[in-house]
């Protein structure tokens, strides 16, 4: 059994969830410039993901895979730990984003949105921290949440509900793990991305005016607040760190 009274150390191997685009592959090239170990899947992977396991294939490994499907998932992350060694962190960072109205929202795709954004996220923590502890190791994991957590936008019901599940899971973990694993959340603003595009120019300029840095929020904004929750020794834990330039005050 490890020491639970001392502090966890950096992560070596990451898993990161959407690792092929945008703010996921900044968070993967992030891992990477720290000289540790990532294993990154997605849906599809980008030529941008496929480039760097290629100039690095003793330190990542991609995968093509939806992380809705659980099988997939196990079988990645045994190819990741037969690579990489031990995995002892992992990033959450695959959604899918959501553009109605509750009342205009299919019951297949509230569903839809739950199993990706909510089921998934927590299967994956699951497995990953059975990893961890089956290793008598110790470790660390980073939820990819939203203000939407926070506060209400109009057309993002079920969105907002899973990071807001995610949130209150990440709490609760943080108390469970007791010491084995710390458990934290990083809630960005909006930012231009293919989720946040779908709320419109129209809202994402309200948006920027009602900000009080004035701006939207950046990946680069995003990624050094990952970083030090997977390799510094903050003993921060079940907590939910905001990034959106002061819009939620």
């Amino acid at each position: 059994m490890s020491d639970t009274t001392s502090a966890i150390g950096p992560a070596s191997v990451v898993v990161v969830s959407g690792g092929s685009r945008g703010l996921g592959l900044a968070i993967v090239e992030d891992i990477l410039a720290q000289g540790a170990k990532v294993a990154a899947f997605a849906r599809t992977v980008t030529p941008e993901l496929e480039q760097l396991a290629r100039d690095h294939p003793e330190s990542v490994v991609a995968g093509a895979v939806d992380t809705t499907d659980a099988a997939a998932v196990t079988a990645f992350l045994k190819e990741a730990e037969t690579t990489l060694g031990p995995i002892d962190a992992l990033v959450n960072n695959a959604a899918m984003g959501q553009d109605s109205l509750h009342v205009h929202t299919s019951p297949e795709n509230i569903a839809r949105i739950i199993e990706t954004n909510l089921t998934a996220p927590l299967l994956l923590t699951r497995a990953v921290l059975r990893r961890i502890m089956a290793k008598g190791n110790r470790g660390r994991i980073v939820m990819v949440t939203s203000i939407c957590a926070q506060r209400g936008y109009s057309g993002l019901v079920a969105y907002s509900a899973t990071k807001g599940g995610l949130d209150s899971a990440m709490r609760t973990l943080a108390r469970e793990m007791h010491g084995r694993a710390l458990v934290n959340s990083v809630a960005p603003g909006f930012f231009a991305s293919e989720m946040s595009s779908v709320l419109g120019q129209t809202q994402l300029d309200t948006i920027t005016r009602r900000t009080p840095s004035g701006r939207l929020v950046e990946p680069d904004n995003i990624v050094p607040v990952v970083h030090s929750l997977l390799f510094d020794d903050t003993n921060i834990n079940g907590q939910v760190i905001t990034v959106d330039g002061g819009g939620s005050i």
